[in-house]
């Protein structure tokens, strides 16, 4: 598994099929070169052929590759990411498609739970997000678009830190369109999508987009369920049944952030911190059985409202809430009006944000589903709505709609037939293939591997 490093894209490192996968603590795939300060965003450094598998049991017949690549972090020091890229099985590279960055729901810090690491053969990933989305990717992938699928809370696990997921995800971008084997050129139409943990992603890097990465071709943005105000959602699910999500992003912005970490070592107590350390390791659905109805409260010398009203906990709460920038390109925001987990009114908030600095967002509520139902309930909605875009259609005009259910229009319920068939071949290993028409994509030079100041090789 070791590579032979050069500039740009490395020979493919091809795994043998028996190989168990190692955590990216464990595997030098991850480790980033000495030089990469002089790579700029996007560059490649290295590549691998992989084998995806639902469940890490079922393989699937998608062809998929991973690429480590240089971006950024909070403070703009450089670091590495992966991303894992996909193709239909039997796709012709020499035929244009557009590419779709999917931001899985990653909501921990444990590298099990990462995408690169949680979709692939033979992980060990039970309980973790992405493995729960990957028929969602597929769906993407049946209609003959190419994914990228970064990993935007970074090797550290950053979870909830602000803007760092846009950089991540935009220079997953770069690094896909400069990949060969996918044969995507730079004119490339584009499109983010994500839901919960994955959409709050997503609208990072629709509001980064304009400014950090102008180059790229963004038709659209699906940011379902994007949590709209991550404050407010830890203080809210503190001491709930999903008071899990409240400690991995008390976890995950320690690490990034650290006059927060000195708070809270001063004022949590072992317990808790012991708690906490828990998360390095366990995947999102064993933390929230584990922390539900913990409340943090009772472990914090002065209280949670004294920990809240601490200077250096106000800076990082007013750091991370989404919407002060303007996000350029048309926008789908869903969400349900009676989510256990994520507030209907803190999505409002977000979405009046955007729709005051002039974004166009269609804005859906569903009365009906639950949180963790709508990405499949809406799944019809979000794919068309990218077909879309993709397709060059004019968006309508901002909207604001309020539906008691979206899976039960016409077109909703041929959409979840497909997605049932295609679920139905996932099971049973079946090639995830594109038969139809791929939206045609003009093609001009593929963009270059985007290497500055140093041709030295890397390692």
């Amino acid at each position: 598994m070791s590579a032979d490093p050069a500039p740009g894209v490395t020979g493919p490192i091809v795994e043998p099929r028996s190989t168990d996968p190692l955590l990216p603590e464990a595997d030098p795939f991850y480790a980033p070169p000495y030089a990469l300060g002089q790579l700029l965003p996007g560059a490649i450094v290295r590549t691998r052929e992989v084998q995806i598998a639902l469940f890490g049991t079922v393989p699937q017949r998608i062809s998929a590759w991973q690429l480590l690549y240089r971006t950024c972090d909070l403070d703009n020091v450089p670091e590495v990411a992966v991303t894992t890229v996909l193709l239909p099985w039997g796709a012709d590279p020499a035929e244009p498609r557009p590419l779709v960055s999917f931001q899985c729901a990653i909501d921990a810090v444990a590298s099990k739970c990462l995408p690169s690491y949680a979709l692939r053969r033979s992980a060990r990933a039970a309980g973790s997000i992405p493995q729960l989305e990957l028929p969602l990717i597929a769906s993407a992938l049946a209609r003959g678009w190419a994914v990228s699928v970064p990993d935007h809370g970074g090797t550290a696990g950053r979870f909830g830190v602000a803007r760092e997921p846009g950089y991540r995800a935009l220079d997953a971008i770069r690094a896909s369109l400069a990949f060969a084997p996918l044969g995507l050129a730079a004119t490339t139409p584009i499109a983010l999508w994500g839901y919960s943990g994955g959409g709050l992603a997503t609208a990072w890097a629709a509001e980064l987009a304009s400014e950090y990465a102008p180059e790229l071709d963004i038709v659209g943005a699906v940011a379902a369920s994007p949590v709209g105000d991550p404050a407010a959602a830890f203080v809210r699910l503190n001491g709930s049944l999903f008071a899990g999500f409240a400690a991995v992003f008390t976890a995950g912005l320690r690490r990034a952030y650290p006059d927060l970490d000195l708070l809270l070592r001063t004022h949590l107590d072992a317990r808790y911190l012991g708690w906490l350390a828990e998360t390095e390791t366990t995947a999102t659905f064993q933390l929230l059985y584990r922390f539900a109805r913990r409340d943090i409260d009772k472990h914090c010398r002065g209280g949670l409202t004294a920990l809240l009203d601490a200077p250096e906990l106000q800076r990082v709460l007013g750091d991370i809430q989404p919407g002060r920038r303007t996000p350029a390109m048309p926008m789908l925001v869903l969400q349900g009006v009676y989510d256990e987990v994520i507030a209907v009114a803190d999505v409002d908030a977000h979405v009046a944000r955007y729709l005051a600095a002039g974004t166009n967002i269609r804005y859906l509520r569903d009365r009906l589903s639950t949180h963790l139902l709508l990405q499949y309930i809406a799944l019809p909605v979000m794919i068309d709505w990218l077909a879309d875009r993709f397709a060059n259609r004019e968006p309508p005009p901002a909207t604001t709609e309020t539906a008691w259910s979206l899976a039960f229009s016409r077109s909703a319920i041929a959409g979840h037939l497909d997605f049932a068939r295609l679920v139905t071949r996932m099971l049973f290993a079946r090639p995830i293939r594109h038969d139809g028409p791929v939206i045609r994509v003009p093609r001009i030079q593929r963009l270059p591997i985007r290497l500055a100041k140093s041709q030295n090789r890397l390692s």
